[in-house]
């Protein structure tokens, strides 16, 4: 639902890998943006009216993804997708990060664009600091690549979790991404990605760029 910017380049891009596609807009001029190749079905009208997703196929579809210019729009046949119609594979672009996090605990995954586009931009911006390589749908949580002090080399990998207050994602040892276990020791040349949410950052970096023992 949605023939945007997004919704017209999820659409081909769909197709492109044979699947078949249909797309909902309430303006019929919106379905220019997916171009003259596009093979899909196209339908006017509000995505969340039954009839509509009807037309569409909903009954038959596998996924569906809710990419309005409109939030209210979004999650309501998101939800209706999902509950009404057992559609599995349900998501929904979210531009308020706060209801992005109210709609994850309904189980169904949105897409907080505007939080995860202005992190990324600061990011950018300021690359100071360790380097944030994932965040999730609701932007509350990140994988980060942090420097860590020499000093917990040797050490094992449970000590520097308990330093840090939180749990190490993976490692890279010799360009091989390794999971983790309560043995592993680090060796010199690993990188380590931790998991963190925006509260703690400081906390883990100044715990893992310090020696042990030492304190921040």
């Amino acid at each position: 639902m949605g023939c945007g910017r997004v919704g017209s380049t999820l659409a081909t891009k769909l197709e492109g890998r044979g699947h078949s596609v249909a797309v909902i807009d309430q303006n019929p001029d919106a379905f220019r943006r997916l171009g003259p190749t596009f093979g899909g079905q196209t339908v006017s009208g509000v995505g969340f009216d039954r009839q509509v997703l009807a037309e569409a196929g909903i009954e038959r579809a596998d996924a569906f993804a809710a990419v309005s210019s409109g939030d209210n729009s979004n999650i309501i046949s998101a939800r209706l997708a999902r509950e009404n119609y057992g559609v599995h594979r349900v998501v929904a672009r979210i531009y308020d990060s706060k209801r992005a996090e109210v709609y994850e605990r309904l189980g169904i995954p949105t897409v907080a664009t505007v939080r995860w586009t202005a992190d990324r931009v600061i990011r950018h911006l300021t690359p100071e600091g360790p380097a944030e390589l994932w965040r999730d749908p609701t932007s509350m949580v990140a994988i980060l690549d942090v420097p860590v002090h020499p000093g917990w080399v040797g050490r094992r990998l449970s000590a520097l979790e308990e330093a840090a207050g939180t749990r190490v994602a993976y490692v890279m040892r010799f360009g091989l991404g390794t999971l983790p276990t309560a043995d592993t020791v680090l060796q010199d040349g690993d990188q380590v990605f931790f998991m963190v949410t925006d509260e703690i950052i400081g906390t883990v970096a100044a715990a893992a760029g310090t020696a042990p023992g030492t304190g921040a």
